[in-house]
């Protein structure tokens, strides 16, 4: 099974706080891929149960990432707001559901 969003980032007013997926089904794995176009923004991750463990990846325009199953198990993820003047970004993502 696939699905599909798009999420629209006017300027870095526009964010998304910490969080992990949870459209996802229960006994079930998915992997997510994430594409960016636009403006690079910073793809932040914390540790679950550490929030000190904290990594950025850059995602520039045209970028993919693709998030294994158990990444939203042990980790959040998140795009900060930004006081830099910034345009807009779209984020599309695809969900496949691992049976």
């Amino acid at each position: 099974m696939l699905s599909g969003r798009l999420n629209y980032y006017r300027d870095g007013n526009d964010s998304v706080a910490w969080h992990s997926d949870k459209d996802t089904i229960p006994g079930l794995k998915t992997e997510i891929a994430s594409v960016s176009l636009g403006q690079e923004r910073n793809f932040d991750f914390r540790n679950k149960d550490d929030h000190k463990q904290q990594y950025s990846i850059k995602s520039e325009h045209g970028s993919l990432l693709l998030m294994k199953p158990d990444l939203q198990k042990y980790w959040e993820h998140r795009i900060a707001k930004s006081a830099r003047p910034m345009q807009a970004r779209i984020n599309l993502t695809f969900r496949k559901v691992i049976v």
